[in-house]
């Protein structure tokens, strides 16, 4: 549930219609600042909230192109744009050794886990998994724009398996270490 949280403002932008997107960027931009105000006043540090961030930034940034000029070019290329961003976030978070998945899963695990090696590398393991599926999705997605079909149906099933993919590994990936420290333990 939490990364159908972290996630949100990015399906609520890929649910409006595009046609409207200005009004979808802004609504996305409101779902951000939300999450994020709403994390913050129950006591998530930031770390943990760095796809949001990202997002808010993101969403400002595109309302502001939207309403500036509706017809921009920067409309088609909307999608991929999108899970470029979060490409960059994500990558910039492993980068900086701080993948944005660790903050997500401390929210979900006992504190005396958080320092292990396993369990911060089981994260960058992840957040890289994230990371490559959002690159992937964003070059699907621009050449899917460069061919005049941007927002289309096979489009956003590409969006939709950009996030359905990296979300089962993660379920999977994180049973097969548990499972493994568990046959360890014994």
């Amino acid at each position: 549930m939490t990364y159908l949280r972290t996630f949100l403002p990015w399906i609520v932008f890929a649910a409006l219609p595009s046609g409207s997107w200005q009004w979808g960027a802004s609504a996305a931009l409101v779902v951000a600042v939300a999450l994020i105000a709403g994390q913050v006043r129950a006591g998530v540090g930031l770390d943990a909230l760095i796809i949001e961030l990202g997002s808010a930034v993101f969403f400002a940034v595109l309302a502001v192109v939207a309403f500036a000029d509706h017809d921009s070019g920067v409309h088609d290329y909307s999608a991929a744009l999108s899970s470029g961003t979060l490409a960059v976030v994500a990558g910039v978070s492993l980068a900086i050794g701080r993948p944005f998945t660790l903050g997500i899963a401390k929210r979900t695990t006992p504190r005396e886990v958080w320092g292990l090696r396993p369990f911060v590398r089981t994260n960058v393991v992840i957040t890289a998994a994230w990371t490559a599926a959002f690159a992937l999705t964003a070059l699907a997605l621009a050449f899917e724009a460069q061919s005049g079909h941007g927002h289309s149906t096979p489009a956003t099933l590409v969006q939709v398996a950009g996030f359905a993919v990296p979300m089962v590994f993660t379920v999977r990936y994180v049973a097969h270490v548990q499972a493994r420290a568990g046959q360890s333990a014994r």
